[in-house]
């Protein structure tokens, strides 16, 4: 082992220079996928935190309280890194908006599974969902990004105002649909 270490350093392959110093103002950006309200397993969060010198344990209690009330859902957490220090925001998808707008009850994920989300959320709140969503979409206009979230209430299996979202869709192609708003 050590002759190894002295051949490669003999051949050039490791640099004596010391790593870059550490600059305190750089920003640093991770995702992390967690269960709102739950503390995640911090041998998940060590080799995401741990090389930016992070207490992953920290973190952990830090993402529980960003994600109070997203309870028992899946969803993806901003963690924005300067100077070490960590704030834990939520980034929030179109499925689990479309999941809190419905108003369930939280569940434990661990007992409860295959949940099947039979509710029906009004036509006010798809095209809410879809103002949050909007800079995260790739549709053109306004309407693409509504019809984004009609498709993803579908494959959730709720209804929008009593309809099934894809009866909606097929209207809004036709023109003939809700009034939906330029922006």
């Amino acid at each position: 082992f050590f002759f190894c270490i002295a051949r490669s350093r003999a051949s050039g392959l490791l640099s004596p220079t010391m790593p870059p110093k550490f600059d305190p103002t750089e920003v640093k950006i991770v995702y992390v996928r967690v269960t709102g309200g739950e503390v995640p397993a911090a041998s998940a969060l060590a080799p995401k935190v741990g090389p930016l010198g992070l207490s992953p344990k920290k973190i952990g209690d830090d993402l529980v309280k960003a994600t109070k009330e997203w309870q028992g859902m899946r969803v993806t957490a901003k963690l924005v890194i300067q100077n070490r220090q960590a704030k834990a925001e939520v980034v929030p998808s179109a499925s689990a908006l479309v999941i809190k707008a419905l108003k369930e009850p939280p569940r434990d994920r661990k007992k409860v599974k295959n949940i099947v989300h039979s509710g029906s959320i009004t036509m006010d709140d798809v095209i809410r969902i879809a103002r949050i969503m909007r800079e995260k979409s790739l549709a053109k206009k306004f309407e693409g990004t509504v019809l984004e979230i009609l498709g993803t209430a579908q494959s959730i299996g709720c209804q929008v105002d009593g309809e099934d979202p894809h009866d909606i869709i097929d209207q809004i192609h036709d023109g003939e649909g809700p009034e939906i708003p330029d922006e």
